[in-house]
């Protein structure tokens, strides 16, 4: 499949460590990561400094107008706006992050983008985790991360995997 790439805004790697899913992400050949970013993960969620994951700290990118543009009608975050801006360096790479606007700009300019449920349903797909762990993982997402997800979604996403893995 290529270099597999991702760009990462906290948000998800914040929510995997909480979640001890990180290594849903060991697949990826290469995680960038710009500095607002790191200093975010570095001060909330130190432990995935010592994960064991392929980690590439970017340098500060160049942020362009139209995404300036966005950032401001979207309201986005330093972090996210940083890693919309590597995104422009690999725009085949994989955007990650939790955030709807990010996700939004993201999409309107034509990358592909995951969140934390994502990750953890594609994890499944690509034989890391069974169906049974990133299910058991979902039902304790409230509990045990700090990721905002409504309540009646994540149960939908719950009762939709586990009827199209039960078929299996």
């Amino acid at each position: 499949m290529g270099m597999s790439k991702a760009v990462l805004d906290a948000g998800p790697l914040i929510h995997l460590a909480e979640l001890d899913a990180l290594d849903v992400l060991s697949d990826f050949e290469v995680l960038c990561i710009p500095p607002v970013v790191w200093d975010e993960i570095v001060r909330y969620q130190p432990k995935v400094i010592h994960a064991l994951l392929p980690i590439e700290r970017i340098d500060a990118p160049v942020i362009d107008s139209r995404l300036i543009a966005f950032a401001k009608i979207f309201s986005l975050d330093p972090g996210e706006i940083q890693s919309l801006a590597v995104m422009a360096n690999y725009p085949d790479a994989l955007f990650l992050t939790d955030d709807s606007a990010a996700r939004l700009v993201a999409e309107e300019f034509g990358y592909k983008v995951h969140g934390t449920l994502g990750l953890l349903i594609r994890s499944v797909r690509q034989g890391r985790l069974s169906p049974n762990e990133v299910l058991e993982i979902l039902r304790n997402v409230q509990t045990n991360s700090s990721l905002y997800i409504r309540t009646s979604l994540l149960l939908d996403v719950i009762k939709r995997l586990e009827k199209e893995w039960q078929s299996r």
